[in-house]
């Protein structure tokens, strides 16, 4: 599970990065100079995937998590999700830049959400996961102070 979570945040990088430099080249060939959606994809990408990912490898190491079969669910949901709303930031921002009407449809509004629901359920199941495995987990006896001078 660990390689997984470090695959993820290694190809979430990538993604960010990515799209940052499409972000940049897209509206400098357009002399694009509004708003757009793609200015926060890059943003996504690197935060909720990278930043994240590298938090819950933390987390898995640190609690043990692996041991809970959710865990492998919470990945794919959680990757799933972020995934539909990069690709809806990306397609909207393109849409955007290029001065397309089907920038403001219902629909990309619609999907997008469905990404964010993912993510949603995903951050219900981790907290699930990581909640039983702080209610199992082996109580820590408090250490001795140390006496001073010794």
């Amino acid at each position: 599970m660990l390689a997984s979570l470090y695959r993820s945040a290694a190809v979430w990088t990538a993604l960010g990065l990515a799209s940052g430099l499409g972000y940049r080249e897209l509206t400098r060939q357009f002399a694009y100079t509004g708003d757009t959606q793609l200015a926060v994809g890059h943003t996504h990408a690197l935060a909720l995937g990278t930043t994240m990912m590298l938090i819950f490898l933390a987390l898995v190491k640190v609690f043990a998590l692996d041991a809970d079969r959710r865990l492998r669910w919470f990945l794919w949901v959680y990757n799933i999700g972020l995934a539909i709303t990069f690709g809806m930031l990306n397609a909207k921002g393109i849409l955007q830049v290029l001065g397309s009407p089907m920038a403001t449809s219902k629909a990309l509004a619609g999907i997008s959400g469905l990404g964010h629901m993912t993510l949603t359920a995903a951050f219900v199941l981790l907290f699930l996961i990581l909640g039983r495995a702080i209610r199992t987990a082996p109580a820590v006896k408090d250490a001795e102070p140390a006496s001073v001078g010794a």
